[in-house]
């Protein structure tokens, strides 16, 4: 178990300012070599503050097991929205510009909102609502740990679909990223189409083979 859980400080210090409609903002898959960048956002309400208290924070030192059953506590009962970008609109607009687009995504898809967290640095230029990013945010506060939760256990069940049929880059395992195996099997059989080909690690096999 972790030894710390995320808190609701940061968004009780924001409704004594008068917001109440508070949503936290994490982003999955940014620094692997392929499948898309997954964001979620979410508003936790009042009555699953306590529920979620103690229970969820980064969702990186969660185990899988843990993940999966919260995510539907989470689904269910907060209010959620998704955003994907996949590896072709990241080779074009680069994995910056695409970690934003999920992430305005991922926030569109919810009614009412006044606030947004956003884990680590990532800010949204022009965005129209007020936006803070909290470094290391999924350990911190409860809607960005619950977000980090949903993105993470969204984009993992999209690499698993996709290792059903590229089984040999074993994403079921890696989930996309640059591990040994990973980069061994791009070595052997190539990049496929689902390969983020302006990545470093991908690129010098592009047309190799």
């Amino acid at each position: 178990m972790p030894k710390t859980f995320a808190t609701y400080e940061i968004e009780s210090n924001l409704m004594s300012q008068g917001y109440s409609h508070i949503v936290g903002v994490d982003e999955a898959g940014r620094g692997t070599l392929s499948g898309p960048v997954v964001a979620a956002a979410c508003y936790i309400p009042d009555h699953m503050v306590s529920e979620l208290l103690y229970k969820v924070t980064d969702s990186k030192v969660l185990t899988a097991k843990k993940r999966e059953e919260l995510f539907p506590i989470i689904r269910e009962n907060c209010d959620v929205g998704v955003g994907v970008v996949n590896n072709q609109v990241i080779d074009e607009i680069n994995i910056l510009n695409a970690t934003k687009v999920a992430m305005e995504e991922a926030i569109s898809h919810l009614y009412g909102v006044d606030y947004v967290l956003i884990d680590g640095t990532v800010v949204l230029p022009g965005f129209p609502l007020p936006q803070e990013q909290v470094i290391k945010g999924d350990a911190k506060s409860i809607s960005i740990a619950a977000a980090s939760i949903i993105a993470k256990v969204t984009r993992d069940r999209i690499m698993d679909d996709l290792h059903s049929i590229w089984s040999f880059y074993g994403w079921n395992k890696n989930r996309g990223y640059g591990t040994k195996v990973h980069r061994e099997a791009i070595k052997t059989y190539g990049p496929c189409e689902v390969h983020r080909i302006t990545f470093k690690r991908v690129k010098e096999y592009v047309n190799t083979r």
